[in-house]
């Protein structure tokens, strides 16, 4: 059976909402974050690199959200979830489920690290240090993430959803960097149509069953 390794707060739990969308029997072995937000030596056994999702499979082990729900669709979809080959939908699909990691996320990381960097500091340099971060954060990061979200509004004005008008697994690997969006990058009434996406997200029963299923969640660590 597949099996998914899961660790609390991540990425990871996008991929137990992808197989409640398609129905796939899977098993879930949890892990924990430690004090430093870092995942346990533990998922190193499983993978070199320690973070999170994995999944095992068929004595294969899977890394990296794109490939694991390219994977899964591949394995187990039967051609859902995924537009026709050799459409624009198609075309479109494959290109947000590269750009959700490659493009979207840097700047949502780079705002969660420069947010924390103060609040690490010793109390007597956090003056000094927030001098640093906080020009970082207002002249380069910030204007980077409205960027991102101009665009997502953007192309949301074209079709109900990422890849076209219905909905695909390419929905489910954005919906991480909306949720850190709207958490911490600024994703506010200013793009109504990528909060009603959201929206939309958050009332399909399998998101719901997929929380259920992997615990407690909140989007403010990585």
């Amino acid at each position: 059976m597949l099996t998914v390794h899961h660790l609390n707060n991540s990425r990871s739990q996008r991929v137990l909402w992808l197989l409640e969308e398609l129905g796939v029997p899977y098993e879930i072995v949890r892990y924990q974050r430690q004090p430093d937000m870092l995942a346990p030596p533990e998922l190193r056994a499983i993978h070199p690199l320690g973070k999170s999702p994995v999944i095992t499979d068929n004595g294969a082990t899977i890394a990296e959200s794109g490939a694991i729900i390219d994977y899964i669709i591949t394995a187990y979809g039967n051609g859902r979830l995924i537009p026709p080959p050799d459409t624009p939908e198609r075309l479109r699909y494959t290109y947000w489920l590269h750009y959700a990691e490659g493009s979207a996320m840097p700047p949502l990381l780079l705002k969660l690290l420069f947010t924390m960097i103060p609040t690490r500091a010793p109390a007597l340099l956090r003056p000094l240090v927030r001098m640093i971060t906080t020009p970082v954060l207002t002249t380069f990061i910030e204007p980077q993430l409205q960027q991102h979200m101009a665009f997502w509004e953007s192309e949301l004005g074209n079709s109900e959803w990422f890849a076209g008008s219905e909905f695909t697994a390419a929905d489910v690997q954005m919906s991480f960097p909306l949720e850190a969006a709207s958490a911490r990058g600024g994703l506010d009434g200013r793009y109504p149509k990528t909060q009603a996406l959201l929206e939309r997200i958050h009332a399909r029963p399998a998101y719901a069953r997929a929380l259920q299923k992997g615990g407690p969640y909140t989007i403010g660590q990585a």
